[in-house]
């Protein structure tokens, strides 16, 4: 029986993995969260479409901006399964807002949670992994991680240091078995994104209401897909594959386009 550990796995893009993976018949899951209703919520969906009697569903409590919390939930769980075949990190946070009127604590937590929360659960997964020889780290970025938007000033920076991580990661860790790969969502339809249109300033949802929206199930099995033909950087669509690979010639393109936006969000 295999082994996933999600990160963010009670919701979402990592909750949509996980059911994806639950039908595959051959998957244990540990997924990590901080709100154990939402993660009892997950188990239970995910025990219902089990195909096999054997699979088993862990959850665990854990801040992954809390170091030796995340480091004691990853191995809770290769304690019970054994070390992962596949590790998706999927935890993230986002408060969209003007840069002046966001407290530096925002940008502070946003970059805890998404950055060093990624890196937290790759070092203490990492161990166990590289003495198995194999296995796959995935990477949840985002299409603000290729493109800075406006309004997105805590959450951009952060999704952008996961694509230097993941580019820093994927040759030194291919030399002992282990897959690197970094996924770059579009705008997904998920609690995160609900809770985000919240707090956009006018000029963010003129800009953001432009690209196509997908579904969490989309993703996921855009990225599951991806990391079966052993890719590197899986870039859901035609908007975020013509964004990763022509980023420096598009980018004048957009951002000329954007700031016309945001000329006509305030006129009116």
């Amino acid at each position: 029986m295999r082994h996933a550990i999600i990160t963010g796995g009670s919701s979402g893009i990592g909750l949509a993995i996980a059911r994806q993976l639950a039908q595959q018949g051959d998957v244990n899951l540990s997924i990590i969260a901080r709100s154990l209703n939402k993660l009892q919520a997950a188990q239970e969906k995910l025990q219902a479409i089990f195909p096999n009697p054997q699979q088993q569903c862990l959850t665990l409590t854990a801040d992954v901006a809390q170091r030796c919390e995340i480091e004691q939930a990853i191995a809770s769980a290769i304690e019970k399964f054994s070390a992962p075949d596949l590790l998706i990190t999927s935890a993230g946070i986002a408060h969209p807002g003007y840069f002046q009127e966001l407290s530096l604590e925002v940008f502070e937590q946003t970059m805890a949670v998404n950055y060093f929360g990624t890196l937290y659960a790759i070092r203490a997964a990492l161990p166990a992994m590289q003495t198995t020889g194999k296995g796959n780290i995935v990477m949840i970025s985002s299409g603000a991680g290729l493109l800075g938007l406006f309004g997105y000033t805590p959450y951009s920076p952060s999704k952008f240091a996961l694509r230097g991580l993941a580019e820093s990661l994927r040759s030194e860790l291919k030399q002992v078995g282990i897959q690197v790969a970094i996924a770059y969502p579009p705008d997904t339809d998920t609690p995160q994104l609900a809770a985000e249109n919240l707090t956009k300033p006018p000029e963010t949802k003129l800009i953001t209401e432009t690209a196509q929206m997908w579904t969490a199930e989309q993703v996921a099995s855009t990225i599951l897909r991806g990391v079966r033909r052993q890719k590197f950087v899986i870039a859901p669509g035609l908007e975020m594959q013509l964004l990763y690979r022509l980023h420096s010639l598009l980018a004048p393109v957009l951002q000329w386009y954007f700031d016309r936006l945001v000329a006509r969000a305030r006129q009116n």
